[in-house]
Order: structure tokens, then sequence, then C-alpha cells
């Protein structure tokens, strides 16, 4: 039975209520449950799925919602129950202030130090608040999406006459004075300084970094669109000039999917004139060749290698494809299950500058982009974070089931030789990736083993040992479990290309 309860005037943050959503399908009776605000996105997302809403009109933004799927109609009290012990749990973890502001002014009020504003409000008041952060001195981190590309720009606008940061919307990932923020990583101080639209983009670059010996100084987020045609690489740029002012930066990467025309040219003109080694990645972009102090790197682990050599750092990459032991062919096609959607396109622009034909539903080539639901022939990529995915479940970098199920089926599946994934670690993340993917892998190998065949399973690990998760003790658990772990995810892909290689030779 489904049943939809509402609270009115509640508000949560996004990504909390998602982890609650995880805790209350372990109760005794509940098949599904989601926890979330009443935007008119999660409505959608919920009546899409089979929940129906007697007040529909009456549902506000600030009224939390508890979408659950129960057995009886006991469960739902037990389900209640549990919520409300989970939700006065709230910030309990480490220090607990003895007041709680109710809103940023009060805040802004109650802490006259505080120089940052990390926002993460329903999409119809998040430009609202971000405006009077802004007005009120403080850069802005601004995790929210659903935001107007209109105000987007007006508020690029108003922090760069201001001085200020405006990372975002929908900007995940940063690391300001070695401060990780979002969806980031716990890695070494350092020269090397990062301005980047895509998070697990970042991600992957700072733990690199961290990997090879270096340091961050910085990363900054700019938000996915900030490359676009409508906001002109706004942020991008200014993080640029930040950070040539920054003493601390010696090095910047700039990380992206392809920007629009004529944009990327105005971010690699930006960089021309901050006097500064310059490293860019733009993912899927075309292969160019050095300017001056720039050079453009063909993924995100050579950005890595590239920043920490231009500040003397004696670092070697492993392209993926060399072992001591002989590569087995593999017989089958390649299932890509990424959670880091800049991770899924990276590997869908390896595999197809390599020739293979891969499906993908972030495939630049529309002849190859498909959707989910849609049954596909040969090699294809799956970037589980698309909405399409997360109607009415947490984000797989949260709760990685979805990611977990998915490997499981391939083990069902003889047309599936090998898997590739992601394993992303840091604040924000599940507590333990590893364990859960790893335990999917085993039964997935051992199903298919029952089958006659051998089911190969390659992975990545973006993290560092000084993580919450522990990187080195995450690669360990997949290792035990039989997963060929790669050191960077493009290295991952191409030792995927060369098992299919071989299996096709």
């Amino acid at each position: 039975m489904k049943r939809v309860l509402t609270e009115r005037n509640r508000y949560f943050d996004s990504v909390f209520l998602m982890r609650i959503g995880t805790e209350l399908e372990r109760v005794e009776g509940v098949s599904h449950a989601t926890v979330a605000m009443g935007t008119p996105a999660n409505l959608d997302s919920l009546q899409a799925v089979g929940f129906a809403f007697d007040d529909y009109e009456r549902i506000a933004p600030q009224d939390l919602l508890i979408a659950l799927d129960v057995r009886a109609e006991s469960d739902i009290e037990a389900a209640r129950s549990r919520l409300e012990e989970l939700l006065a749990g709230a910030g309990s973890e480490g220090d607990v202030a003895d007041v709680r502001p109710e809103s940023l002014i009060e805040a802004i009020e109650l802490d006259s130090g505080a120089n940052l504003a990390l926002i993460s409000v329903p999409g119809l008041y998040a430009a609202r608040e971000a405006r009077t952060a802004l007005r009120a001195g403080l850069h802005v981190m601004l995790f929210s999406d659903n935001v107007s590309i209109e105000d987007e720009v007006m508020l690029k606008e108003e922090a760069m006459g201001r001085g200020l940061l405006m990372m975002g919307p929908d900007c995940g990932t940063a690391i300001l004075n070695g401060v990780p923020l979002g969806f980031a990583n716990v890695c070494r101080r350092g020269v090397i300084g990062i301005v980047g639209a895509s998070g697990t983009g970042v991600q992957e670059v700072s733990t690199l970094v961290h990997r090879f010996g270096g340091g961050i100084s910085q990363a900054i987020g700019t938000g996915g669109r900030d490359l676009s045609t409508e906001v002109e690489a706004r942020m991008t740029r200014f993080g640029i000039e930040a950070l040539r002012a920054d003493p601390q930066t010696r090095a910047i990467v700039v990380v992206s999917k392809t920007p629009a025309p004529g944009v990327g040219e105005r971010v690699v003109q930006a960089l021309a004139e901050i006097g500064k080694p310059a490293i860019v990645s733009f993912i899927g972009g075309e292969r160019r060749d050095p300017m001056g102090d720039i050079v453009f790197s063909a993924t995100l682990a050579e950005a890595a290698l590239l920043a920490c050599q231009a500040v003397g750092i004696d670092a070697t990459l492993s392209t993926g494809v060399e072992t001591a032991e002989p590569i087995a062919p593999v017989s089958g096609r390649l299932a890509g299950l990424f959670c880091g959607g800049t991770l899924c396109q990276e590997a869908w622009s390896l595999m197809d500058r390599a020739g293979f034909d891969v499906h993908s539903n972030v495939a630049s080539d529309a002849a190859m982009r498909v959707h989910p639901g849609e049954r596909v022939e040969g090699h294809v990529l799956w970037d589980l974070g698309d909405d399409a995915f997360t109607v009415g479940k947490p984000h797989p970098m949260i709760a990685p089931s979805l990611r977990d199920d998915e490997v499981l089926s391939c083990g069902a599946d003889r047309s599936v030789g090998a898997v590739l994934v992601d394993c992303v670690l840091g604040y924000g993340a599940h507590p333990d990736p590893a364990q859960s993917l790893a335990g999917a892998a085993e039964r997935a190998m051992a199903r298919a083993a029952a089958d006659g065949r051998e089911l190969r399973i390659l992975a990545s690990v973006t993290g560092t040992e000084l993580d919450p998760q522990d990187g080195i003790a995450q690669r360990a658990v997949l290792e035990s479990a039989g997963i060929v772990v790669a050191e960077s995810n493009a290295a991952a892909v191409r030792r995927a290309m060369a098992l299919l290689r071989r299996g096709t030779a």
C-alpha cells in the first residue's frame, strides 16, 4: 500500500533527507521510502511512480513529504516513529549549536565572522537566499538546482561586482582553504588550484593530484551551466582571476564537460593572461596542441599529472593496460555503471575516440544516445545519477543500491562479459561503497560462473586515504572480491577496452 504523509513548514536539507529515506527502508514492512521537500519536481516524480496526493494544490516547497510503500497500516506508524528518531538526530554529530537560526539574516547576525554561505533550499527560494548572502558580503556555494538561467547570470554578475565567489547553482563540490564542501574529498594542501564546472571531475582531479604527491590550494566549483552560451563562463573566468591573485597557487586546472561554441575560447584566453602554468580538461573536447603555458589534457588523470609536473613533482601515470599478468580476453559486451556523470562521459568519449560503438545516456553523438528503459544491443555506459534513474530514490553516490542491483543483473545477462564501475568517496558519499559493491560483484561473478562463463569487473576509486571511507581500505575491499581496480577512471576504461579488443581478436 502506498501512502504520502505531509508535514507543513518543516524544512530539511535534501541530501540529509535522501539518507533518511534509505534508513526508513530498513524498517520492517517498508519496501520503499522517499522523504523529500514538496517541490513541484518532487511531487511530479512521486506521482510518476504511483503515489497520489489528495491535497496536491496545498503542498508547498517548504512542506515535508514522506512517501511510503508498506505492507500494512501498522507499518506506517512504525515508519513514522523511526522518522522522528532520525529527524531528531539531524545535526547531532559533532558540535551542536545552542541556537538554531531560522533565517540567513539571523545566522549572519549570530556569526559575524562567517564569510561563506552554503545554500541548499528549494530552487524557488534559492536565488533570493543567494542574493541575500552576497549583499551581506558572503561568498556563496549554491547547492540547489532548478534556478533559472536568468537568475544564475544575475547572481554571478552581482557576485563579481562585489568580488565574491558565486559557486552554482547546482554546485556540488569545492575545497576552499583546505575545507571540503559538498561532495568533496580530503586532499593535502598544496599549490595546484582547480576551477571546475563538474563535481566528479573536480573530485577525480583533486584526488589524483593528492595521490601523485601534490596538493590543492583551492578548488572552486562553478555549477554545470557555467560554460553554456548564456552564462559565458562568468564564474570560471572569475575563478581563474582569483587563483592568479592567490600567491599559494602556482598552477591552475580547468575542468568541464564540453563547453558551448566560443565559450571555451574565452576560458583559454583568460588562462593565457594569468602568467601561470594552466591545464585544460574539456571532457569530450577536441585534442589541441599546447599554447604557451597552457596544455590540453586528454583525460582527467592526465590533467592531474600535468599539473603536478608543472610545479616540479616527479609523477608518472599508468595507462591502465600495463600489468604483470596476461590480460585474458572477455567474451561479450561491456556494461558501464557509473555513479559519477562526468566519469561516465569521460569513459564514453575515450571509447568513442578509440573506435568502439558504445551507447550511453551521456553520449554527445545523438545516434548513440539512449534512455533508461531502452533495450540496448552492444556496449553501453549508464550514468545512474541521471534524474531518470533517481525518481523517488537517492543518488547512487549516497545510496549505491541502484548501481549494485544493476551489477547483479549483469551476472544473469549472458550477453555481458565485462562490467565497468566507479567508486566515489568523500564527504556526502556512502560511508562504505566498496563493501556494498564488492558483495554485489561477488554474487554477479558467481552467477556467471554457474552459467559456465566468466564475468570481469573493473573499477576505479575516486578518493584518498584521508577520506572518511579511507581510499586505501576501499580499494583493498574491492580487490579482495576479485574486482580489478585501476589507478584512475581513464585507466579503468583503457583496461576494459584492452579486454574487449582481445576478446574480438
